[in-house]
């Protein structure tokens, strides 16, 4: 791969040739048979590997237990649960999850962190639906209710209008909104995901 250097006065500039003549897409293999990873692809996994330790130490413990993994790693990140995060006992205790993370199948643990956090996603979609359901009700009165009902039968009608007008009343007189939560307690009691 020659390259060759032109010294323009005062900057110089670096003209590369033939860069790519040696260039095969097949991938490397070494003696067994395995392909050679890059430096590159080495750090990537590496900080991939990281970046799941630190997943893993922000839940809690009843999530954790929740995820399939080792006793030894259960109890590293139990462990930097009590370090101070801005410790550089924490920073260690971090690389000592990576390196037991890196002796265990990644896949089960990965999944279990996907099914919490695809829970955590629908826990928090519906609980913005009923805040938008409560701002409608509150908001737009008789017409909100009977689109709440058509979709949701159980519901009691005069029950919903009856808050739906102290809420009114709380809203213009600007005390507390005790109604509208009211409204969102009633929905979220009656209204499951």
């Amino acid at each position: 791969m020659p390259v060759t250097i032109y010294d323009n006065s005062s900057t110089k500039e670096i003209k590369k040739l033939d860069m790519n003549a040696d260039y095969s897409p097949e991938p490397l293999l070494d003696k067994n048979g395995e392909i050679i990873k890059s430096k590159t692809q080495l750090k990537q996994e590496a900080e991939d590997i990281k970046q799941l330790g630190v997943a893993l130490v922000e839940f809690s413990n009843a999530q954790l237990d929740e995820i399939p993994m080792k006793d030894e790693l259960r109890e590293a990140i139990q462990l930097a649960n009590r370090i101070n995060k801005k410790k550089d006992g924490f920073r260690r205790q971090l690389q000592l999850i990576g390196k037991i993370l890196r002796q265990c199948e990644l896949e089960p643990i990965e999944d279990g962190i996907n099914k919490l956090r695809a829970h955590h996603r629908r826990t928090n979609n519906h609980f913005h639906q009923l805040e938008q359901l409560r701002d409608d009700i509150v908001n737009k009165g008789d017409s909100a209710i009977q689109s709440v009902l058509d979709e949701y039968p159980e519901l009691d009608r005069q029950k919903l209008r009856q808050l739906q007008r102290q809420a009114v009343k709380q809203k213009e007189a600007e005390k507390p909104p005790k109604a509208a939560r009211e409204i969102f307690q009633y929905l979220q009691q009656h209204i499951k995901e």
